[in-house]
């Protein structure tokens, strides 16, 4: 179904590719918790392109790849390579395709995951292009949200924070369109959802997508509260971006005004948009939810590598 294919955005699924993915990860959580040794990967290697910082999308990938029986080569910073030389990143791309069998890529330029993947002969997996998308972290959200709330269709899903930059909330808002979930949008004024993109949820799914800055009211319905940090890296005036996260800031009592059924999500780090002290209440998804990154990453590799 998805193997050969780049995975560049979520929108290079439909509903019932991700459902399959979902479906492999399953698998994969099994063969972890048994302890079980994977050849599926045997002789295939991974190339990882990280030029910019990352823990979870970069060690998944490598973990995932590793559980499945390949190997990992890396690259992780520009100075590092010839790019310090002038090379670009172009040339860097044909290189490593010729040293590898799939390629992961993270870069600071949105549309360079759809570049790489126009020059090379091996498939690319996009971990994450500038503020654009980040389908893998998307998959382990709706992975996330199946797990806890056993669906996906129908529920209230609001998304907190800054909106306009987070790659993470461009790709988990067009999943959860196409399983026809209800998006609540809660940012400060000047960061919200591109209207471009809201507009494409509403008109290509038909679903409700509600937008507001009080957080009290988007998180009052909501079944699902996924918070994303300020992405600090992309503005202008970092002061500007500590006072907004400041006012932006989840705490147990602001919790106890949703549904007692209520769980928080986001993809880590956080950074002070989340009292620590949720950390430690039922609500508290967040670390499990980390933890899904490699039998998901698992099931892309697979299934894009042997099909």
């Amino acid at each position: 179904m998805l193997e050969g294919r780049d995975i560049i955005s979520i929108n290079d699924f439909n509903k019932k590719e991700i459902e399959a993915v979902l479906d492999k990860s399953e698998e994969m959580e099994d063969i972890l918790r048994e302890k079980k040794c994977m050849e599926t990967m045997k002789g295939k290697i991974l190339a990882n392109l990280f030029f910019e910082p990352s823990t979870r999308t970069r060690l998944s990938f490598s973990s995932a790849m590793h559980r499945l029986g390949g190997n990992v080569i890396s690259l992780e910073k520009i100075k590092t390579s010839s790019m310090a030389k002038g090379e670009s990143l172009t040339d860097t791309i044909r290189m490593v395709d010729k040293y590898s069998d799939l390629i992961v890529i993270r870069h600071p330029d949105e549309y360079s995951a759809k570049m790489a993947a126009g020059v090379a002969e091996n498939p690319v997996i996009n971990g994450g292009d500038g503020a654009n998308q980040h389908p893998t972290q998307a998959l382990i959200d709706l992975c996330s949200i199946r797990k806890f709330k056993g669906k996906i269709e129908n529920l209230n899903v609001t998304l907190l924070g800054d909106l306009k930059h987070a790659r993470v909330i461009k790709s988990l808002a067009y999943g959860l369109a196409i399983f026809k979930a209800n998006i609540t949008l809660v940012s400060p004024a000047g960061l919200e959802l591109e209207n471009k993109t809201v507009d494409e949820l509403k008109s290509n799914f038909g679903i409700t997508v509600s937008q507001t800055n009080d957080i009290c009211s988007g998180i009052k319905n909501a079944d699902v509260l996924y918070v994303c940090r300020m992405q600090k890296e992309r503005f202008k005036d970092l002061q500007e971006a500590g006072e907004m996260q400041n006012t932006y800031r989840i705490t147990p009592e602001l919790l106890e005004q949703g549904k007692d059924s209520l769980i928080v999500m986001h993809a880590l780090p956080k950074v002070g948009e989340i009292d620590h002290r949720v950390d430690q209440t039922k609500f508290a998804k967040y670390f499990e939810e980390a933890a899904f990154g490699v039998p998901v990453r698992m099931a892309v590799i697979s299934l894009v590598v042997v099909g």
